[in-house]
């Protein structure tokens, strides 16, 4: 699912929940659930293999930026991560099959194991972010992708297009094209043109439905793995951490200006961390978050769980002990569906 770069900062004999601002984090956890395998710490969600068939998936309130953990969770961004994904997931799964099973809890999603591909299918409908950078140093082909001249930054591609990566157990993923993942044997041709179809599907019902809450959906990246012979979408899908959005409106006057876009997007968070000097270089130093500046994180995913989901958000136990309830409910979900 996620690469386990941080799993040695994880490493705690029970959940881990902070109070901060209101509200209360959940930052790190160690349940023992029926049936469980093993557990998988990534950056920000705890992965439970239950008996090698079911996975279930922790949204932490662990908050990360340029490969670094922050040392202070965010107080309901795993809920708001977690319900955007559920549903989206579900908003797509007549055009897509996908993993989710039940959300047995606001932080979690429990789903079907596959063997995950080693390869992220990113799409990108506008040339912005990290294309953008190559592009104007210059490079005219992406990822296999040719790109025509004269574009600027922010501008919609005549189609979508897609610029997978490589999932790298260390380090920074790496592009790579679709030739290059079909002659390596990464992934078969077949299999590739499957996961090419549902990307291109997916990137368009994602698109729809933005556009009903006057939003642009600028780029996403999607994963997808295999159980009993057919490929299915795994992970999260459209959320803020995983996804670029601008806002509709403004956005063709701001393009002609040369002006940066609004966004709907975790950017703001990198961006405040660059404006403190501290963007995960050799002799960095993180600085210090303020309980303000927790509370103003929570404060804006909220914000944008509500612009792009288009319901108000429900805190959901900001008193009671966050991981006893997970462990609760999730224990109940599977004591009813586990044979």
């Amino acid at each position: 699912m996620e690469k386990n770069t941080t799993s040695q900062v994880h490493s705690t004999p029970r959940p881990v929940r902070e109070g901060q601002g209101g509200g209360s984090a959940l930052t790190h956890t160690a349940f023992t659930f029926p049936g469980q395998r093993s557990v998988y710490h990534g950056k920000v969600r705890d992965v439970y293999n239950i008996n090698d068939d079911i996975m279930v998936m922790v949204a932490t309130d662990r908050i990360s930026a340029f490969d670094v953990v922050l040392p202070k969770g965010i107080p309901f961004k795993g809920q708001v991560l977690n319900q955007i994904a559920a549903s989206f997931l579900d908003a797509t799964a007549d055009i897509v099959p996908n993993w989710k099973l039940a959300t047995p809890d606001p932080m979690v999603t429990v789903g079907l194991k596959a063997e995950g591909f080693r390869v992220e299918m990113i799409i990108r409908g506008y040339l912005t972010g990290s294309a953008w950078r190559e592009y104007k140093n210059g490079c005219r082909e992406l990822c296999g992708v040719k790109l025509p001249d004269g574009m600027r930054e922010n501008e919609r591609f005549p189609e979508p297009i897609i610029t997978p990566t490589t999932k790298a157990d260390e380090g920074h993923d790496e592009n790579i094209s679709k030739e290059e993942i079909i002659r390596q044997g990464i992934v078969s041709a077949e299999d590739y043109e499957v996961m090419e179809r549902y990307t291109r599907a997916l990137f368009q019902r994602g698109t729809e439905i933005a556009a009903k809450k006057g939003l642009i959906l600028v780029d996403t990246k999607y994963e997808f793995g295999k159980r009993d012979g057919k490929v299915i979408l795994i992970d999260e899908i459209h959320t803020p951490d995983s996804s670029r959005y601008f806002y509709a409106e403004g956005y063709e006057e701001k393009f002609e200006k040369g002006e940066p876009q609004r966004q709907l997007s975790k950017e703001f968070v990198r961006q405040w961390l660059i404006d403190h000097d501290f963007m995960n270089r050799p002799g960095d130093k993180m600085p210090e978050l303020t309980d303000a500046f927790v509370q103003s994180i929570s404060d804006r995913y909220i914000e944008l769980y509500e612009h792009i989901v288009g319901e108000k958000f429900v805190k959901e136990a900001t008193t009671d002990n966050v991981a006893a309830r997970i462990e609760k409910n999730v224990a109940t979900w599977l004591s009813t569906h586990q044979s």
